[in-house]
């Protein structure tokens, strides 16, 4: 996580550029200006933006190939599914946290996006500002939410019925919370390939092949 500095002259934002965010969006939005404007958006907050589909087959193609932390998801994508649809599937198969962007913020609409629990909801036209606050407490929230308190080894090889050593525990947390292998090589003092020797040994053990599948599966094991 990170804050912007406000400059009281122009209030524009500024970032530290050692502080680039590693967080990945994808941007599902039937608009093609809309969409560029988003991603210039995220771009001025130091984003990584894993993709932009202009609808809802595009939007299933990146979920399966590169999976993001987050969707900015607009609600009305045309013909076929809906963004309500995609957001189903983002809490029931993916558990991938998302923010509605929509020019619909009538009664009928409000009530059919919150049945998906989103963790936010943007009307409109929107600027920069209410972007990047509406994010950080998406993700922030989500954090929280998915939250274990007991990350001992005991408890996590009961409840997934694996042998983790500590240090795969430790590392697995860590994955979990969306750290790279840079930034675990850093706070373990270990090599890239040492830390990539633990998560293919985590993958083993969970019977995954991907983060985004061990993240989903540690995610219902939380929940159950």
């Amino acid at each position: 996580m990170f804050w912007p500095v406000i400059k009281a002259a122009d209030n524009a934002f500024t970032f530290d550029p050692s502080k680039m965010n590693s967080t990945k969006i994808l941007i599902v939005e039937d608009d093609v200006f809309i969409a560029q404007d988003i991603q210039e958006y995220l771009a001025n907050m130091q984003y990584a933006v894993s993709g932009i589909a202009y609808d809802a087959e595009d939007a299933m193609k990146e979920l399966s190939g590169n999976p993001p932390n987050l969707v900015l998801l607009d609600i009305h994508l045309g013909e076929g599914k809906s963004g309500i649809d995609i957001a189903i599937m983002l809490r029931d198969v993916y558990q991938i946290p998302f923010i509605f962007l929509t020019s619909y913020a009538n009664k009928a609409t409000l009530e059919e996006a919150k049945q998906t629990r989103p963790l936010g909801y943007i009307v409109k036209p929107f600027d920069e500002k209410d972007l990047f606050t509406t994010i950080e407490i998406a993700l922030y929230n989500h954090a929280q939410r998915w939250k274990n308190p007991t990350w001992h080894v005991e408890g996590i090889n009961q409840k997934f019925r694996t042998d983790f050593t500590p240090k795969e525990v430790e590392i697995l947390q860590d994955v979990f919370e969306g750290k790279t292998n840079r930034q675990l090589c850093e706070k373990h003092h270990v090599s890239l390939n040492t830390i990539k020797s633990h998560v293919k040994n985590i993958y083993e053990k969970l019977d995954v092949h991907s983060r985004s599948e061990a993240m989903a599966k540690i995610r219902k094991g939380i929940e159950e």
